[in-house]
């Protein structure tokens, strides 16, 4: 008869103390998207290639575990700085999410107990193109990876029915003054001038008059 209650005994620790690490709260695990690249996104982040960097302008979702009053959406000022509460200002200029990320984890590591730390980027303001005039779909277009002329006309839906092919030029700005790259289009597509389908800077203009 012992014997038998000291197996129950046993037998009721284990499953209590089973039952107690079933009942452990996790950090939630964040659910991903992944594009037709392979590149995993989370919801309300948009792809970026995993060298990015962070730069000025850049609205970014610094999300803490269990600490609503540190997550919040952030615009990074024009120093390359982000505030944050109880942690104050940062440099994330010039880093990837994943290394804002483990420099925000790293400066948590005195307030709390191993922070569980997610940066994404919500909107890329740092480096941006633009493209106006006779194209389907004029307007700012994030520069992610190398671009020239051409794919940005790609990218804007192609040229429109009334577009002057052979007067498009870039603006560009070098040094507080601005520069005007010509493009002619029916050339570059001909092989006859594949010198003008220069790659683009963040802030060039391509116009298509």
């Amino acid at each position: 008869m012992v014997a038998v209650l000291g197996y129950v005994q046993v037998g009721f620790g284990q499953d209590a103390g089973t039952g107690a690490q079933a009942n452990q709260k996790k950090p939630p695990v964040q659910e991903k998207n992944v594009d037709s690249k392979g590149s995993q996104t989370a919801p309300g982040q948009i792809a970026t290639p995993s060298d990015f960097v962070i730069g000025a302008s850049d609205v970014l979702n610094v999300n803490v575990w269990k600490e609503p009053e540190i997550s919040q959406s952030v615009v990074v000022r024009p120093d390359g700085k982000i505030s944050l509460p109880l942690i104050g200002e940062l440099l994330v200029s010039g880093l990837t999410p994943v290394q804002a990320q483990t420099l925000l984890a790293n400066k948590l590591q005195s307030i709390l107990t191993n922070p569980q730390v997610t940066v994404t980027v919500t909107e890329i303001r740092s480096r941006m193109v633009s493209i106006t005039g006779e194209v389907v779909k004029p307007g700012a277009y994030p520069l992610l990876v190398p671009t020239t002329i051409l794919q940005l006309i790609t990218n804007a839906g192609g040229l429109g029915q009334f577009a002057n092919k052979k007067g498009i030029f870039v603006l560009r700005t070098v040094d507080g003054k601005q520069q005007r790259i010509p493009f002619n289009y029916s050339r570059v597509i001909k092989g006859e001038k594949p010198e003008q389908n220069i790659l683009l800077y963040p802030g060039d203009t391509v116009v298509v008059p």
